[in-house]
């Protein structure tokens, strides 16, 4: 299907996110978010080939609405392009997730929509956002609401509030190496409350 731009936006996000996996896991296993990966460890000739394969899958739109796969790469690609966390284009990322939100809601894209909007327009909307998913049934048993909340609520200085989300995410999670992650999040944060 050469000429479907949701066949090729399906190849780039597939390609752009393998780029990353020997970067997701650390030396002893331990899970490793996007933000922190050592980016050299991500494969550049994957990244080009996805990067090469959502310009196909633009180019077919022809005046064309886009659909989710391929504005999920162009989110994925955006991470891609930049060598280091500091350099996310998390503007372009917000918008991309406004726009999947009105072609493919879900809860899962508003969350990631309020994580872009917050890194974009400050932990306030961020919360503001997360806010609203709060009582979301197929949130509930999410960790990573609590845990996104939490990160919302350090930023802030609300340390408190922030440990209390944190607890709440560890308590969720059932995968050990997703505990341990949101463990030493937790301590991270207490650490950095202690200081003056």
């Amino acid at each position: 299907m050469p000429a479907s731009s949701e066949v090729h936006g399906l190849v780039a996000l597939m390609q752009i996110q393998a780029s990353r996996s020997r970067a997701r896991v650390g030396p002893s296993g331990d899970v490793v978010l996007l933000g922190d990966q050592d980016r050299s460890r991500w494969d550049d000739v994957l990244i080009e080939h996805g990067l090469a394969a959502l310009v196909r899958g633009e180019a077919c739109l022809e005046g064309a609405a886009p659909g989710p796969y391929l504005v999920e790469a162009a989110i994925a690609a955006c991470h891609a392009r930049a060598r280091h966390a500091a350099d996310t284009d998390w503007a372009r990322i917000a918008v991309l997730y406004d726009l999947l939100m009105q072609i493919a809601p879900s809860p899962i894209v508003a969350l990631n929509r309020a994580v872009a909007h917050g890194k974009t327009f400050g932990p306030e909307r961020g919360l503001a956002l997360t806010a609203t998913l709060v009582h979301e049934p197929a949130l509930r048993a999410y960790p990573f609401l609590p845990s996104v909340r939490a990160a919302f609520f350090h930023e802030l200085g609300r340390h408190d509030e922030a440990q209390a989300q944190s607890a709440r995410a560890i308590a969720l999670t059932r995968n050990a190496k997703e505990k341990a992650l949101l463990h030493t999040r937790a301590l991270a944060y207490a650490k950095s409350s202690d200081t003056p």
